[in-house]
């Protein structure tokens, strides 16, 4: 396996153009939402199932060849929402993994899709390990969270399309779970002159713990992001991209996190997950200084919360 390179990113975004949205870029004045400065923010938690993950998961079934059995993946919820939702418009058959602690409307979501949800273990690795398990039984593709080439790619034309409309952003701040949406989108931005930093909650690590190490190592999972952002460890692919395009690794508390999505909800009335909302808190909070005269756009990469959760914390 490899990174994707552009050429194949541009080839992902011509095949799934049919199945996803062209999400908006929305610039806003720093006052609009209290932050230090102008932003761009990429409104990807208006995909379709809420979240950036159907980009992959179209981009992995068109690009394969994918038997009676259909497809299985396992998920904290979004990616197998996503994975679902293709599946069905695709005409194949989907069983998807989610461990018990996934919240109850992603649960919801993957079975209105029509596919086969089963609930097992405590964290995603141990749903992975299920999914695989039963791949190697029935013979279905496996669709990857984050570490296939092909969901890279998916991922990555979230950086095509912002490098198009909004081709002035010279930062580029991208949550991180797994790594494959930054892994996708440090690779559509390699060589083209901006910044790629990652952003990860404090409680999940593992991109941060990667760097620092030199290599995918476990990581802690927890906090109020762990059922999209809490993978045990970063992707193999993503890693890669990271060490040479990934400019910054942070990482913010969970308050930062619920600030954000407040500020989100008070000034758009737009509802983003923990970790939909994470790469704004860096802005937020003051753990990403943006550089003089530069603007910044912020991926924002998932919808998918009750806004109860965060107006009632």
């Amino acid at each position: 396996m490899h990174p994707p390179t552009r050429p194949e990113i541009e080839a992902a975004a011509a095949r799934i153009r049919p199945f996803v949205r062209r999400t908006p870029a929305m610039r806003l004045a720093a006052d609009q939402l209290g932050l230090p400065c102008d932003v761009i923010l990429k409104l990807e938690l208006l995909q379709a199932t809420g979240s950036f993950k159907a980009r992959g998961a179209f981009n992995r079934m068109l690009s394969a060849e994918v038997p009676a059995a259909g497809v299985v993946t396992a998920s904290g919820g979004n990616h197998g929402a996503a994975v679902a939702h293709a599946a069905r418009v695709l005409g194949h058959r989907a069983e998807v993994f989610c461990p018990v602690a996934t919240p109850a409307a992603k649960a919801a979501r993957i079975e209105a899709a029509g596919a086969v949800l089963h609930r097992i273990g405590a964290a995603y690795d141990e749903a992975r390990i299920a999914s695989e398990a039963r791949a190697a039984e029935t013979g279905a593709t496996i669709v990857h969270a984050y570490d296939q080439p092909e969901v890279l790619a998916g991922q990555g034309t979230v950086g095509l399309e912002l490098q198009e409309d909004a081709p002035e952003a010279g930062e580029v701040l991208v949550a991180v779970g797994g790594g494959g949406l930054i892994g996708g989108i440090a690779a559509s931005y390699a060589g083209r002159g901006a910044t790629v930093v990652a952003v990860e909650p404090e409680r999940c690590p593992a991109l941060h713990l990667a760097l620092r190490e030199g290599r995918p190592v476990p990581a802690p999972v927890g906090g109020i992001a762990a059922d999209s952002l809490g993978a045990r460890q970063v992707g193999a692919l993503a890693f890669a991209v990271a060490r040479q395009h990934v400019a910054a690794s942070l990482l913010v508390p969970d308050a930062a996190i619920r600030d954000a999505q407040r500020r989100l909800w008070d000034a758009l009335r737009l509802v983003a997950e923990p970790g939909g909302a994470a790469a704004l808190a860096a802005l937020a909070c003051g753990a990403w200084v943006p550089a003089e005269g530069v603007r910044v756009a912020v991926v924002l990469c998932g919808s998918n919360a009750d806004p109860a959760d965060f107006l009632a914390a």
